[in-house]
């Protein structure tokens, strides 16, 4: 195969790994300076790979190996409705998990809610886009070089090929889409799990998961126009977020724990203070 893999296309896989890796680094930084701990971001991650890429496909391991699997993939609308669903129930459920047992004592702050959705949605970002657009760099660059990848082979040389340029930034348009609903979602399962008369937030969070999802799959499999598809997407994460603020200022209270910056400011005053009182002792 003489051809290769055009610059431009490198260039904006470049950009599209960047991004994945840039904004849930962007969201961190904005929360911890709003007093967030460092402990949500980090299980909102560990939770995603634990819900969504563990126990979910577990599932699905079990689900393929019935009879009822060839009904869900033989029609699209139920495989949509059976994936969105399943998505929803793991990675929602994983979420009110984590704020009942592991950020239990960090439901003071409510910026950590919003700490563990840039957490769940950023890791998703860099595992789905970031990952995947650094290793189609790094096998386009042997590729056009000459050398053999264990990354992929003529097949794959030939799909990015075939791929035009700007294809490779339609993965970092979903990513802000996603992002932006992982962290709409959190909102509404943190308050579920912070107030029990609030827990019916919980259900409609699996729900509005499972909508995004089954539209999602149903358009793309329909052969829909993947900007109409993302036009659509950003609808409902514009719908979500509106929703999600409406509940914040509903539910939202001051902060009743002080942030790690302040903690430690605080110690070191103390610890000011303690020597100048030996001083004059």
């Amino acid at each position: 195969m003489g051809n290769s893999i055009p610059t431009l296309s490198i260039a904006a896989m470049s950009v599209s790994a960047l991004i994945g890796i840039a904004i849930p680094a962007v969201l961190y930084a904005i929360y911890r300076k709003k007093g967030a701990n460092h402990l949500p971001f980090w299980t909102g991650a560990v939770t995603f790979v634990l819900f969504a890429f563990v126990l979910e496909q577990l599932a699905y391991f079990f689900i393929m190996k019935t009879a009822l699997w060839t009904t869900i993939t033989g029609n699209l609308l139920i495989y949509g409705v059976v994936g969105g669903f399943m998505a929803g129930l793991f990675e929602e459920t994983g979420r009110f998990v984590a704020f009942k047992t592991v950020l239990r004592k960090k439901r003071g702050n409510d910026y950590n809610g919003l700490m563990y959705g840039a957490g769940h949605g950023g890791v998703e970002a860099v595992i789905l886009l970031s990952a995947s657009m650094v290793m189609s760099i790094v096998f386009s660059l042997q590729f056009n070089a000459g050398q053999s990848s264990a990354l992929g082979g003529l097949d794959s040389a030939q799909q990015l090929l075939n791929t035009p340029s700007w294809m490779f930034l339609v993965g970092a348009v979903e990513r802000i889409a996603a992002i932006t609903i992982h962290m709409s979602l959190s909102v509404l399962v943190w308050f579920a799990a912070k107030n029990g008369k609030r827990f019916w937030l919980f259900p409609l969070a699996i729900l509005l998961h499972l909508l995004v999802d089954a539209v999602a799959v149903i358009l793309s499999g329909s052969g829909v126009n993947v900007w109409i598809i993302e036009g659509v997407v950003y609808l409902m994460a514009i719908a979500f977020v509106i929703l999600a603020v409406a509940v914040w200022k509903k539910n939202h209270t001051a902060q009743v724990e002080a942030p790690a910056e302040s903690t430690l400011e605080a110690l070191v005053e103390a610890a000011d203070e303690a020597a100048e009182t030996e001083e004059q002792a």
